[in-house]
């Protein structure tokens, strides 16, 4: 816990070389109140208080009050002290752990011990206790040595304990895609079989939508043959409907060697146009038009026109142009 400074009470006024730390942040402080000569004011009339310098705990200015002689005469007997909220324009309340002790209790904080949750909702906002201790009690007790006592203020700024994990989901739909987990619809692609959930890929394109769950035969059996489609290029659509970015080819072609990635990209982009994955269409044709300085250009033109990609359509003009 961070030091909040102190403020020394001699015959009855706080000392202006009062130890002070206006500039303190940390959430969780405490302040000492000093009372040096103790005899000077224990016959101050009930009402009259003393007010410690102001400090700073988590960014709110706070002072404390502290009452020889109590508050009111209904309270007569005790001293009372209190934690003051100086703060101005506060849109939210500010909830304390606020706990009062002597100083020499710091092992044992037994007697003398108050500890609450508090909400200070504005400025001039004073929480406390109008009988902290019996002036008896004080006088005969060992809290007082040489006409002194020191009484410290824990404050604990209280903010929200919970703390909210960012979202993995995306990592769970990967999982489950990967681990096979509760699938209900299986592809065949060429040689290949693919596994999948229903629901994902309804989630995702209009076109499984339909086909999944209209009047097409696909939904009435658990395989589904896709024609005319290479096994990587369908697996790559799997990959997107639970990754949602853009997906790695497979082994069997150096990536950026000449025509090994175009001819996959055209494919790949020409299924997503297809199944109506229009992120993946967008993905596809930015990476198609890193490679225009291929001999591919052309075909890769005529691909954009029919399925009116327009960005990836000018960058093969603008290089059939240079």
């Amino acid at each position: 816990m961070s030091f909040a400074g102190a403020s020394i009470v001699h015959a009855g006024k706080v000392l202006q070389q009062s130890v002070t730390y206006p500039g303190t942040d940390s959430s969780r402080c405490y302040h000492l109140l000093v009372i040096e000569g103790y005899s000077h004011i224990k016959d101050k009339l009930t009402g009259n208080g003393i007010t410690s310098r102001p400090f700073q705990v988590g960014g709110y200015l706070w002072s404390l009050a502290f009452y020889p002689n109590s508050t009111i005469s209904k309270h007569a007997g005790y001293m009372s002290v209190f934690l003051c909220f100086d703060q101005k324009n506060v849109e939210q309340p500010v909830k304390v752990d606020l706990r009062f002790s002597f100083i020499d209790e710091l092992d044992k904080q037994e007697h003398g011990h108050i500890s609450q949750v508090v909400e200070f909702k504005s400025d001039d906002s004073v929480w406390g206790r109008h009988r902290f201790m019996k002036i008896e009690d004080l006088e005969q007790s060992k809290h007082i040595n040489n006409d002194c006592f020191t009484i410290k203020c824990d404050l604990n700024i209280m903010t929200s304990c919970i703390e909210v994990p960012p979202s993995n989901i995306i990592q769970q739909l990967e999982h489950l895609h990967l681990a096979e987990v509760c699938t209900d619809v299986t592809f065949e692609v060429g040689y290949k079989t693919f596994t999948a959930h229903r629901f994902m890929l309804a989630a995702r394109s209009s076109v499984f939508t339909a086909m999944l769950s209209g009047p097409m035969k696909e939904t009435t059996t658990d395989t589904i043959l896709i024609k005319e489609m290479e096994p990587d290029v369908f697996k790559a659509l799997l990959d997107f409907v639970y990754t949602d970015s853009m997906p790695k080819m497979e082994a069997g072609g150096e990536a950026g060697e000449d025509g090994a990635e175009v001819v996959w990209l055209v494919e790949l982009l020409a299924a997503a146009d297809m199944y109506d994955f229009q992120r993946l269409v967008s993905l596809c044709a930015k990476r198609l038009s890193e490679y225009t300085k291929l001999s591919s250009v052309t075909d890769i033109l005529d691909l954009a026109e029919q399925l009116h990609c327009y960005g990836l359509n000018e960058a093969c003009v603008e290089f059939k142009d240079l």
